[in-house]
């Protein structure tokens, strides 16, 4: 009998959050989910950081469950970590949890979640003249702003969850194919009209 799959997309709760909302453990989960496995000393090196600050901060991700050993390539001194799911997803009642901890690495977590997703697409628009041709055809920074209500906007971000979670199923290692990076926001805006005077 197979064993059971280990979900691609892990749900935080405020205990996982906790483990998590720290931007040098973000920024290592980020590594290793996007880049790969890697040792504490590659990521130190990638990351500008010392290596006993990264085995630290690794360590503390494997206690919560974020990353595990890679058994395919710890076969020296060196010990090699690997992402344990895909993704993850946020839970908007950590924002209003009854123990202030919680709210604070709810809110600590969600900005730096915003300044990677700003820093991704900097980083992409410096180096986009690097990537081939097919590549720089196919890039999007879009944004629309809709009159819509609080239903209508729940259906409109869970349909374009769906449709992420559709081409997350047809990943390929074809060698024509690259990470691609998605960053979705829906978020309400007062105009000046609706503004408090």
């Amino acid at each position: 009998m197979d064993e059971p799959r280990e979900p691609q997309v892990r749900q935080l709760d405020a205990r996982s959050l906790r483990g998590l909302a720290h931007p040098l453990r973000m920024q290592l989960l980020d590594a290793l989910r996007f880049d790969g496995p890697a040792t504490a000393s590659r990521l130190a090196e990638k990351l500008g950081e010392s290596s006993g600050a990264t085995s630290y901060h690794l360590r503390q991700l494997a206690a919560h469950g974020f990353i595990e050993d890679d058994p395919e390539r710890g076969k020296g001194k060196e010990r090699w970590w690997k992402a344990a799911h895909k993704g993850l997803r946020f839970d908007d009642s950590l924002l209003t949890d009854t123990d202030p901890t919680v709210r604070g690495a709810a809110d600590m977590y969600l900005h730096e979640v915003a300044t990677t997703q700003t820093r991704d697409l900097s980083t992409w628009l410096g180096n986009r003249a690097s990537w081939p041709d097919e590549w720089n055809s196919v890039w999007d920074m879009s944004s629309a702003t809709l009159r819509l209500t609080p239903e209508l906007t729940r259906e409109l971000i869970e349909k374009m969850h769906a449709l992420i979670d559709f081409y997350r199923d047809r990943a390929t290692d074809s060698d024509d194919a690259a990470q691609v990076r998605l960053h979705t926001r829906a978020f309400p805006l007062r105009t000046d009209q609706e503004r408090p005077q």
